[in-house]
């Protein structure tokens, strides 16, 4: 960790152009670290904007989630017209000779026009009432799949797209060990948050090195990057790691809200924090549901 922190506090941005150049021109320096959270907080000290940031510890989520991501840009692909409830999943996987097709269509897969491989939550049917999920990785560029531009309210860096998927084949070894939602969808939140936060401090050390905002805003930044990288090697489904979150989350807001205090210096950069800040509100009601269900499981 001591390496980890010296190399982010040395790092400057690089200036690149859109999403693809900066995840090729950050990939030998998140290479060099073995845990997708150190690859996020590292990758995210390289960003001059909170999109690079995110989508690197977005990516970063997904290899920690699935290790045969490593290195890749990959979208998880789960929501539909009905939303991403096991129960909205209408996306199918069926038999098909030796191996399995897919059929269905995603309305929300984030980067995805950008991926090399998407992680697609599918339906192999109903079982007592309960619809059965798995995922399968399928290469974005698979006959049958069809990637289109879906608008974002703001973070024009992070792009999003629908998702039809007419009978791409699916080989066997493609569809991943365990449930859909239980082993995937279900700890995905929790994994994403820890990742993308990693990444958001990373690239907030750097604001606070590149602006002069002061080294108690530093300090308090590289211990909530210690504290990040220690939840991101629990256990994602534990209540004890959502209680610890909820409160590393809550620490996270305050020292933002003396970053933005501090930073007053108008610029590029500034421009696009406040175009894009609220990317830090998106998903405030499931953090708030996770932490009140792990305090009553807590509460016996």
């Amino acid at each position: 960790m001591e390496q980890l922190l010296r190399r982010v506090l040395e790092t400057e941005p690089v200036e690149v152009a859109d999403l693809a150049a900066f995840w090729d021109a950050t990939a030998s320096a998140r290479d060099e670290w073995e845990l997708p959270v150190d690859r996020a907080l590292a990758g995210g000290a390289f960003a001059d904007r909170i999109g690079f940031a995110f989508a690197g510890g977005y990516a970063a989520a997904l290899h920690a989630l699935v290790p045969a991501t490593a290195g890749a840009l990959t979208a998880l692909c789960a929501t539909e017209e009905g939303g991403a409830h096991p129960r909205a999943i209408k996306t199918s996987l069926t038999r098909d000779g030796g191996g399995f097709r897919l059929d269905g269509k995603k309305k929300w897969g984030t980067i995805a026009s950008k991926a090399a491989w998407l992680l697609v939550v599918a339906s192999i049917g109903e079982d007592g009432g309960k619809n059965r999920l798995r995922v399968v990785r399928v290469p974005a560029g698979a006959p049958g799949v069809t990637i289109s531009p879906a608008n974002a309210p703001f973070v024009p860096e992070i792009p999003h797209a629908e998702i039809t998927l007419a009978g791409v084949a699916v080989p066997a070894d493609a569809v991943l060990p365990g449930d859909g939602y239980d082993d995937y969808l279900k700890p995905f939140r929790t994994v994403e948050d820890l990742h993308v936060h990693a990444a958001l401090l990373g690239y907030l050390i750097g604001v606070v090195r590149r602006h002069r905002l002061g080294s108690e805003l530093a300090e308090r930044l590289c211990a909530l990057a210690v504290t990040t990288r220690a939840l991101a090697v629990a256990d994602a489904k534990a209540e004890t790691t959502h209680v610890a979150l909820a409160g590393m989350l809550g620490l996270v807001t305050g020292v933002v809200a003396d970053v933005e205090q501090r930073w007053t210096a108008a610029g590029d950069e500034r421009t696009r924090w406040q175009r894009d800040r609220a990317l830090l509100e998106v998903a405030g009601k499931a953090r708030a549901a996770r932490r009140e269900r792990a305090w009553q499981v807590l509460a016996g």
